[in-house]
């Protein structure tokens, strides 16, 4: 039985009562969900939890959704979490691992979001949703908005490649191709909300998708044996994986899992697009939209983020940082990757192999840490792009 209390602004802290529909608040900020959580559940939780089915629905303590009968679930969650010995060895780092997101139902992170945004919509009558997507967001939303025999429209770069819309519409959702950017379209759907009454489930623009995202937390500590690692190399877009994974974390301390211990935390973006970065090196709170974004990694080309301060606030609270790689380094990750571990990942999981090495280089990172970098999706959808790492 979940544990969900309500939902709580993260920017003015108002309070907001469960089974309703949410978008943001009034003030403007993303909504977190709230649990009712203890040492004495987290106990238990404990003791459950490996007996339970491998996905995220093992958490479901600390998920929103209150009835078995709302849940839309593929399978979702409880990816590999993969020793990289061959990667490690070559780095110099015996405690190298990779989370190989690629396992999820339509290979890749999205769909944790997804299961949960859905689920919810279910539990709380919504039958049409919406989202901008540059792919796999796009995607995961079709699968299971298919799943629960909803109406599902997706708004995509017209950019976009063919694997990633023709999902889509394989799984029977309407795709609207737009000019520019995942700006243009998230504006695109905006315009034709009020028509259709679809409700938005943009990053953080609905409060679930985050609950699906935080769950790779948990996992990393269960499959570390109940332990942390010292870092986190994470590929940052909209953000809402870094968000969900830090709220986690402070919910694993209510719980009596860990203490005061956090990993540092590390935002990993594009030379091309990089608002985070710039942010960061400014030490500013929030991030100046950046203008025409240009890089091969979709996921990566998001010019401006609604939880821009959330993922700022973790990095600098968890003495990490933000930072940027270059596309041609994205892809020479992408293929050591496949080289010495045998997994084809997306130019995104590439840039957290590309950031690693910075960090070593700059010493950041000494090469003794636990250090997890996370794969979001697979590279099977990016063939196009990744063509160019094997010329």
């Amino acid at each position: 039985m979940t544990l969900f209390s309500h939902l709580e602004c993260s920017r003015c802290g108002k309070r907001h009562e469960a089974g309703r529909v949410y978008k943001l608040c009034s003030c403007g900020g993303p909504l977190l969900a709230r649990y009712r959580l203890s040492k004495e559940a987290g106990k238990t939780l404990l003791e459950w939890v490996p007996f339970r089915a491998p996905n995220l629905w093992r958490y479901r303590e600390a998920l929103p959704v209150a009835k078995e009968d709302s849940i839309v679930s593929l399978g979702e969650g409880f990816t590999p979490l993969l020793h990289a010995q061959n990667l490690g060895a070559k780095l110099g780092m015996s405690n190298l691992y990779l989370k190989n997101e690629a396992m999820n139902p339509t290979g890749s992170f999205k769909d944790r979001g997804m299961a949960l945004a859905i689920s919810m919509a279910r539990e709380l009558g919504i039958t049409k949703v919406a989202v901008p997507s540059a792919g796999n967001a796009a995607g995961a939303l079709a699968a299971y908005a298919a799943k629960a025999g909803m109406r599902a429209t997706v708004y995509m770069p017209a950019a976009t490649p063919l694997a990633n819309r023709l999902e889509c519409e394989l799984a029977g959702a309407e795709v609207v191709l737009v000019p520019g950017s995942i700006k243009d379209c998230g504006q695109a759907l905006r315009e034709r909300q009020g028509q259709d009454g679809s409700f938005d489930v943009s990053t953080l623009k609905e409060p679930y998708r985050l609950e699906g995202k935080k769950t790779m937390a948990y996992e990393v500590f269960e499959q570390l044996g109940g332990r942390l690692p010292e870092a986190m190399i994470y590929p940052t877009g909209g953000g809402t994986g870094l968000i969900g994974m830090w709220k986690a974390l402070d919910e694993m301390t209510e719980l009596g899992w860990i203490g005061k211990e956090r990993p540092r935390m590390f935002s990993v973006q594009s030379t091309g697009c990089a608002p985070m970065v710039r942010a960061f090196q400014s030490h500013a709170e929030r991030a100046v939209e950046w203008p025409d974004p240009d890089t091969l990694a979709s996921g990566l080309r998001v010019p401006s983020a609604v939880g821009d301060f959330l993922i700022l606030r973790a990095v600098y609270q968890s003495h990490g940082s933000a930072l940027a790689v270059e596309d041609a380094e994205m892809l020479k990750a992408v293929r050591e990757l496949a080289e010495t571990e045998g997994l084809i990942t997306s130019p995104e999981g590439g840039a957290t192999l590309a950031a690693l090495k910075h960090l070593r280089q700059d010493q950041v990172l000494d090469g003794s840490e636990t250090v997890v970098l996370f794969l979001t999706a697979t590279g099977y959808k990016y063939l196009e792009a990744l063509q160019q790492a094997i010329m």
